[in-house]
């Protein structure tokens, strides 16, 4: 039986024993895992983006719906002024002074040996400026706008030619007084009072008489 010999026994046996050392173990596994880590870095930066970009077209649209918001609250503060502008107009037509009502009231009062001779009307204005909102700690405090106060003053200006001149001037007042138009706009506190009398005077026609002067205050209306 012939006896067979491999002389490349112990290059055999040391390429096993270098494939089998672990420090090239050690180098494969570690690049298998750097490129594990590479491909798993890539992918978290794709998904990054990915969230970014839907962050931005998110924050984007809200952006767009704030400012359509803040445009719609401006909106709604003009229209809310108009309003209320509208409303001071209707009140403030609803409740001025005609002269023709006036007039008419006037020319209705009777008081037998009393003349009006003159009439005057004088209006006034006092503006009272707004506030604005106030907030702290505690609260807000609202705004308040702007308001002004209507004042008026009726001077009558009247003769008495009654047989005893001057008495007529208290009936004349008391007929003012209870007159339904002059009741519902006099000031409840001021009212009539009377301003002048002269002393007693004769006419051409040889009558005495007293020239007089009521001066009338209106309820203040403040809009």
């Amino acid at each position: 039986m012939p006896i067979r010999i491999n002389l490349l026994t112990e290059a055999i046996a040391e390429e096993n024993l270098r494939r089998r050392d672990p420090v090239k173990r050690a180098i494969y596994l570690g690049g298998f895992l750097i490129v594990l880590s590479l491909v798993w870095l890539s992918s978290s930066w794709l998904k990054y983006k990915m969230t970014q970009n839907t962050f931005d077209r998110v924050e984007g649209e809200i952006q767009m719906h704030t400012n359509a918001y803040a445009q719609v609250q401006a909106n709604l503060k003009v229209i809310g002024e108009d309003k209320r502008r509208l409303a001071a107009l209707a009140e403030l037509s609803k409740s001025r002074l005609l002269n023709g009502d006036l007039l008419n009231a006037l020319q209705k009062i009777y008081v037998k040996n009393v003349q009006l001779v003159r009439v005057r009307l004088d209006q006034s204005y006092v503006q009272h400026a707004g506030v604005p909102a106030k907030s702290n700690g505690e609260g807000s405090t609202p705004a308040r706008p702007g308001t002004s106060t209507q004042k008026t003053l009726l001077t009558l200006d009247a003769k008495d030619y009654s047989a005893n001149p001057g008495d007529m001037v208290n009936h004349y007042k008391d007929a003012l007084v209870s007159s339904p138009y002059f009741s519902s706009i006099l000031d409840t506190n001021s009212g009539i009072r009377l301003a002048n009398l002269s002393p007693s005077q004769s006419s051409g026609d040889g009558k005495s008489f007293v020239l007089f002067t009521l001066e009338c205050k209106f309820s203040d209306i403040t809009r």
